[in-house]
């Protein structure tokens, strides 16, 4: 169980404040759970540096000037090479991406091909599918976006992906331990904390706390922190290769180059060899997380993605570190 003792953090006296950005102090922390899934196992005491992180995950304003600015063409948004997909049927080597559709009715839930789909011209820009209305989303969290489109805003901003470390330590806001965000009680006082699935995954979502799909950043409590959106609304891209048993982190961003090459290899689902897509951590759950189903709204869970892949219910947020 976790403590309400919360660290403020406090911004050190020669480092300028950064728009858009929080200051976190380094500290050491207990890190994943125990109580939860085998891959967030063993709890272990990790230390990290300070650093700044976005407030909030990148939007689509955000992620509309960077491309008005570079010209860049995201991966969604391109012909995918015929190469690393051998054996792909013809119709779905086409530019787009994964879009969630709800099924008509309970399914297994062991077959995420149920609500998943591949949809032609389905991008940040379009991020439900070409011709499908949707409200102005310049305050979402932008989605649909690979490994290498966040690589490319990085070097933009001049900003890194938070290794995996930080982001949790970040996302607990200073409560060592707790189960959620903000304490151990899911919904304090009956109040929604984060932007999550209610109903019966994936056909019935009774959307309780008013959102079917993304939320603008910020419709919920920030943490101790003060960081908006760090669980549900969409998962956040990471920048630490997954292991279904995770190690004493050894940090992504200055690892040596032979570590991090090994680890990019062992990343690799094993279940299909033949594709050979590198997979990252992804952390903080979205939208489409259920008890019933994911139960991954939580700082400690994780799961893997690929890093091809862009999703409906997939973001990020970038660090600078000092």
């Amino acid at each position: 169980m976790g403590t309400n003792a919360r660290r403020q953090p406090v911004q050190p006296g020669n480092l300028a404040p950064r728009p858009g950005r929080v200051w976190i102090p380094g500290g050491v922390f207990r890190m994943g759970s125990d109580a939860f899934n085998p891959e967030e196992r063993p709890v272990r005491e990790v230390r990290v540096d300070g650093f700044w992180i976005d407030r909030h995950p990148v939007t689509n304003g955000q992620f509309s000037r960077f491309i008005a600015a570079t010209g860049y063409v995201t991966v969604a948004e391109q012909l995918p090479d015929p190469a690393l997909y051998p054996g792909a049927p013809a119709e779905n080597l086409v530019a787009g991406s994964m879009v969630f559709t709800p099924t008509s009715g309970p399914v297994s839930l062991e077959n995420p091909a149920a609500w998943w789909r591949w949809t032609p011209g389905a991008s940040w820009r379009h991020p439900r599918g070409i011709g499908v209305p949707t409200p102005d989303l310049a305050q979402h969290p932008v989605t649909h976006v690979a490994l290498a489109d966040i690589d490319a805003y990085c070097a933009w901003a001049g900003a890194s992906l938070p290794t995996e470390a930080e982001w949790e330590y970040a996302a607990r806001g200073g409560l060592d331990g707790a189960i959620f965000a903000w304490g151990d009680e899911e919904r304090p006082n009956g109040q929604f904390m984060a932007n999550t699935w209610q109903g019966h995954f994936p056909w019935q979502n009774t959307r309780e706390d008013g959102h079917l799909y993304t939320s603008p950043v910020g419709s919920y409590p920030a943490n101790g922190y003060g960081l908006l959106d760090m669980i549900g609304n969409v998962w956040e891209w990471t920048a630490d290769w997954y292991a279904t048993t995770p190690t004493q982190p050894t940090g992504c961003c200055c690892a040596p180059a032979s570590t991090l090459a090994a680890q990019r290899e062992a990343s690799i689902n094993p279940a299909q060899p033949h594709f050979r897509i590198p997979r990252r951590v992804v952390k903080g759950g979205s939208h489409l997380c259920a008890p019933s189903y994911c139960f991954r709204y939580r700082p400690a869970a994780r799961q893997p993605m690929d890093i091809d892949t862009g999703m409906s219910h997939l973001g990020f947020r970038t660090v600078v570190r000092a």
